[in-house]
């Protein structure tokens, strides 16, 4: 199997179209996956009787196949892009929902206790001192809702979009294995690059984690 390289190279432009877009779907659902789970993860964390049925909830999605998802969403959004952020959506819900309920239930009870003390209110003491203390523990669900969804996103050529997906159909149908490899290589860079850089936003974010091990 041989790559093509003049194909490459004359390519090039559709080749970042179609990264741009594959990452562009992946970090949305990424996002939009945060902005769901945060609240029902400090719900679940805070009244007990309603983990298990939340946890519960979002791994059933998760059993979910992925093209039966996207199919089931056709007639309430058809053949857009919204329809493919919604389906990553509901795959980075049981990572980043049980990340973060683990990391909450991490902090220490003293912590808390002390910060009652103090007479901060429970809203400041879940944005000062719960979710900062978490986040060691919620940023390793993002890494992997994020590296989970840059390789599902080609799953959604099925339904016309797709990104680096095209490529794997596009060589597929014409016996031509140069796009099939190029769109592997592009999607593993992505994953690669994506994680590095989250876990050097990590790193920026939790200074007390670098002081406590060189301690």
């Amino acid at each position: 199997m041989t790559v093509d390289w003049s194909w490459i190279a004359d390519h090039r432009d559709d080749l970042t179209t179609l990264t741009l877009s594959h990452l562009q779907a992946a970090l949305s659902a990424v996002a939009l996956g945060l902005l769901i789970s945060l609240p029902l993860a400090v719900l679940a964390h805070r009244v007990r009787p309603l983990r298990g049925p939340l946890l519960g909830l979002a791994n059933i999605l998760f059993t979910i196949p992925s093209i039966a998802v996207f199919v089931l969403l056709l007639p309430v959004s058809g053949l857009t892009r919204t329809t493919t952020v919604i389906g990553l959506t509901i795959y980075t819900l049981v990572v980043l929902l049980r990340n973060t309920v683990e990391g909450l239930d991490s902090v220490p009870a003293r912590t808390k206790e002390a910060a009652k003390a103090m007479g901060t209110r429970p809203l400041r003491t879940l944005l000062t001192v719960e979710l900062p203390l978490a986040l060691p523990v919620i940023m390793a669900g993002v890494r992997i809702a994020t590296v989970m969804s840059i390789s599902l996103v080609s799953v959604a050529t099925y339904i016309g979009d797709g990104g680096l997906g095209q490529l794997f159909t596009d060589g597929f149908q014409r016996d031509f294995p140069t796009p099939v490899i190029v769109g592997v290589v592009l999607t593993l860079l992505l994953a690669l690059v994506a994680d590095a850089l989250l876990v050097a936003f990590q790193y920026v974010l939790t200074p007390w984690t670098r002081r406590r091990k060189g301690a």
